[in-house]
């Protein structure tokens, strides 16, 4: 934190603008040390959000590397809470790295991935579940997963979890009080407020974690993987989603050894739809590690989509698929209904509530997107998605979940405690137990590993 930090900020290539972002002590004095102003006036002359033009100048030789425009901001009133220096020149790759490199000369260090919003973190510009949702705003593959990041950025969880600390420290402290100054003549301890206290935070945190499985869907992406025989249609089902030929098709079983993965857009939801090796017995080494990768992604996968060949007889490697996916959500699609049918439903056995789709991928075209995407998102609880979405308020990150879980533990053990009548030292410690891995959520009582594993995520420059 005593150093000042330098990074290109914007994506590496040809652009209209490239930024070379400082962040420090020192920002403002490299700043004046390789920029010079149009009109001569020096950057530690600015007030804060003040912009100049000039060039970017070699101090030890006087050489002029391009020119480009300095942006001021003075800290606490900046990103990181530090003195800021943006030099905005021309987007060439060999230009803004010149410019990076004379920083890093005139007295900067290379910043680490995501060390712009560490610093945000550390000098309390950002609690740590805003800083995550930085990241999450620039991988959103979706509008409605930036709309979530965007209201978590704005504080929507952070208010939420605050709340809920708010009212167990009104707790602890007079419990605490209670314990600690008997012979004061202070009130006693309402045990109707606590239970209710701790009745309604238990709701509170109930709410939140029925939001989690959602959040991450809109954050990662629904896993949706394609199953079957080989040439029952999973790679033509691939390209016919995508709306390309993603995929090679031919009629020779087996075409696809390895997976495909692709991303698209269905009402918001982000769907990682993978294409696998068609599932057989075969003596080709190739043919089997693909297949083996299938069997794993299918335990891995929030959703399948089985894919059957109408026209041919069911065999036993159908019904062993079947079987194998009949834990997990899935749809079962009957492709080539357009052909004469080798079999009815009937042979299907029992599939719990999984919808079956007759389709045709030669025939059929948009309808047929339409028809799987409604299926799809009734499999995955889209309502609960849309509306958990419009509270302003979703547990999008396995670490946010997991921390709710803990809080919630303590809080269930601590009014078991109550209801128990033991004493209300024994309730203190599940309540300062929850309380601090609430605080894991915000950044008040996270460990520096923790810290270190969520920054690295960023890209170096934000």
């Amino acid at each position: 934190m005593d150093r000042t930090i330098a990074a290109v900020a914007t994506p590496l290539g040809e652009g209209g603008i490239g930024i070379v972002r400082l962040s420090g002590p020192e920002a403002v004095e490299i700043g004046d040390k390789i920029f010079r102003a149009q009109r001569g006036q020096k950057l530690q002359d600015l007030k804060t959000y003040r912009l100049r033009y000039g060039q970017i100048v070699d101090p030890t030789t006087d050489r002029q590397i391009d020119e480009a425009l300095a942006l001021v901001m003075r800290g606490p009133h900046s990103y990181t809470g530090e003195d800021v220096v943006e030099l905005q020149c021309h987007g060439g790759i060999i230009s803004v790295q010149a410019v990076l490199n004379l920083a890093l000369r005139s007295g900067a260090r290379l910043a680490e991935p995501g060390e712009f919003t560490k610093r945000a973190f550390l000098n309390g510009r950002l609690d740590l579940s805003q800083a995550e949702a930085v990241i999450d705003i620039i991988q959103a593959s979706t509008s409605l997963g930036l709309e979530v990041a965007v209201d978590q950025l704005e504080g929507s969880l952070s208010r939420r979890i605050r709340d809920l600390q708010t009212r167990l420290y009104g707790v602890v402290v007079k419990v605490e009080a209670s314990i600690d100054f008997p012979e004061e003549d202070l009130p006693e301890v309402d045990l109707l407020e606590l239970e209710e206290a701790l009745v309604i935070s238990l709701e509170e945190l109930a709410n939140l974690l029925a939001t989690a499985d959602d959040g991450k869907i809109l954050r990662e992406g629904l896993k949706t993987v394609i199953t079957g025989k080989p040439n029952v249609g999973k790679s033509s089902l691939l390209n016919k989603l995508l709306d390309e030929n993603r995929a090679l098709v031919t009629d020779i079983p087996g075409t696809t050894r390895d997976t495909i993965e692709e991303v698209i857009n269905l009402q918001g939801v982000p769907l990682r739809l993978i294409d696998t090796a068609g599932i057989r017995e075969s003596e080709d080494l190739v043919e089997q590690l693909g297949v083996a990768r299938s069997l794993d992604l299918i335990q891995e996968a929030d959703l399948i989509l089985h894919v059957l060949d109408s026209s041919v007889p069911l065999s036993s490697e159908d019904h062993e698929i079947l079987d194998k996916t009949k834990d997990q959500k899935r749809i079962i699609l009957v492709n080539k209904v357009d052909l004469e049918p080798s079999w009815d439903m009937s042979k299907l056995g029992d599939l719990g509530d999984a919808p079956v789709l007759e389709i045709s991928l030669v025939h059929q075209g948009h309808e047929l997107v339409e028809q799987l995407g409604e299926a799809i998102l009734s499999q995955v609880g889209s309502g609960a998605i849309l509306s958990s979405a419009g509270s302003k308020a979703l547990v999008t990150r396995t670490r946010h979940k997991h921390a709710l879980l803990e809080a919630q533990q303590g809080l269930e053990r601590a009014l078991d405690t109550f209801r128990g009548g033991l004493p209300l030292d024994l309730i203190a410690v599940d309540l300062y137990e929850a309380l601090e891995h609430l605080g894991e959520i915000t950044g008040e009582t996270v460990r520096e590993n923790v810290l270190d594993q969520i920054f690295a995520q960023f890209c170096i420059g934000k």
